[in-house]
């Protein structure tokens, strides 16, 4: 074979092997199909925004955010570093049976159970106080923001700052969930909580999200952690240091995936990724000790 050839060969090649992957440095993958519905791929589904609803906060939010860190860092004020979080779970159900989001009481422990585990490194715990159920079908299928999300919390929290609440629901269109931040309780007490798609629950079919991380992963927001890609490649990306920079959100479980020159492989086990429930498994002690400090700021006694 000539030179010539071989050359044209790993072109070809070459060519190939940037054209199977998208500019995210992830192969692409092919269908996609999340709870009956279809779609293109798996980063497409990633990237309409279904895997976390929890909006991004502004410059200037994020800005005082850290002022109010850098002051209670500086202050001798008692930082809490750990406890137990008491969690009021929410079941808005369209009718019974698991079909209408009337989930078992077994898969609300497993939930709970999951983040425990997840959360057992950092010293913070959740401790089940009570499981309510509401029939509402305009409730059951409540977006971000919507007046049914509002009615719907307006009607069921409880507890103060320090008190979780989670509403499950089935938002449609294949939404996992979101979360209030803790910045945001003392203008609006009321909203503050995870909401969560039902079948996203340990036991449940939203395969491959299905085995109760996400739940990890909006608790992860309402204790104060941003996206692992948040702010991409700058340098304060998500305001934790040992969480290397990436430039998107990461899915399903990628190999050595690096898409920031800066720092190491992205962290596609982190919770605060869009990995898969299977690929997720850590926190890190930057992300620890930001929620020891967002909690104590905005949560503890408030």
């Amino acid at each position: 074979m000539s030179r010539v050839a071989v050359i044209s060969i790993v072109l070809f090649a070459c060519g190939v092997f940037v054209f199977g992957q998208d500019k995210q440095g992830q192969d692409n993958d092919g269908p996609f199909v999340f709870e009956g519905e279809s779609w293109v791929s798996q980063k497409d589904f990633v990237d309409s925004g279904r895997r976390c609803n929890t909006h991004d906060l502004d410059e200037e939010l994020m800005e005082t955010i850290e002022a109010d860190l850098e002051d209670l860092a500086m202050s001798d004020a008692y930082e809490v570093a750990g406890g137990t979080i008491n969690v009021y779970f929410h079941v808005i159900r369209k009718g019974s049976g698991y079909s209408n989001g009337d989930i078992s009481n077994t898969m609300i422990y497993d939930q709970i159970d999951v983040l425990n585990a997840a959360y057992a490194g950092t010293g913070w715990s959740f401790n089940l106080v009570s499981i309510d159920r509401t029939t509402n079908s305009t409730w059951y299928t409540m977006g971000h923001g919507t007046s049914a999300e509002a009615q719907a919390k307006n009607a069921l929290r409880q507890g103060s700052a320090d008190d979780l609440n989670i509403y499950t629901a089935n938002p449609g269109g294949g939404l996992l969930g979101w979360a209030t931040f803790p910045n945001s309780y003392a203008s609006n007490p009321k909203n503050d909580g995870v909401v969560l798609l039902y079948s996203s629950l340990p036991g449940g079919t939203a395969a491959p999200y299905n085995e109760g991380d996400t739940g990890t992963h909006e608790v992860g927001h309402w204790m104060g952690l941003y996206h692992t890609f948040q702010g991409a490649c700058t340098k304060n990306n998500d305001y934790v240091a040992d969480t290397a920079r990436e430039r998107s959100a990461a899915y399903g479980c990628p190999t050595g995936r690096d898409t920031c020159r800066q720092t190491g492989v992205d962290p596609i086990h982190n919770f605060m990724d869009y990995t898969d429930d299977s690929c997720m498994y850590e926190f890190t002690p930057g992300q620890d000790a930001r929620m020891d400090s967002m909690f104590t700021a905005y949560r503890y006694g408030k």
